[in-house]
């Protein structure tokens, strides 16, 4: 079955960075599109970005994140990135990796926080 860990979160200022990484197994990975979400304090699970199987020369982002994370996969390691650059108080959430837009097999999730 489908399980996946995400890692990397933690506490960041206002315009750092932040990767992370989400290790996946049981399912043929490569041939999945992968998705990471958010849900932040007190709101419901928010689509962040997505990346086509295969090559994963296709990807998409959600408004609010596109020019500052990018979306990555190495198929050889069946693991899933989000490389996250000139981040904002605005991005504080808990992070999930899925292999749905709805969140489906997702893990417990990394915390990530923006803050002075």
């Amino acid at each position: 079955q489908v399980q996946l860990v995400e890692s990397g979160g933690g506490l960041v200022q206002p315009g750092g960075s932040l990767r992370l990484s989400c290790a996946a197994s049981g399912f043929a990975f490569s041939s999945y599109w992968m998705y990471w979400l958010r849900q932040a304090p007190g709101k419901g699970l928010e689509w962040v970005a997505s990346i086509k199987f295969g090559a994963a020369s296709t990807t998409y982002y959600a408004d609010s994140v596109k020019g500052r994370f990018t979306i990555s996969r190495d198929n050889a390691k069946t693991t899933l990135y989000l490389q996250m650059n000139s981040m904002k108080p605005e991005d504080t959430a808990m992070y999930y990796c899925a292999v749905d837009s709805f969140g489906t097999g997702r893990g417990q999730g990394t915390q990530v926080t923006v803050s002075s």
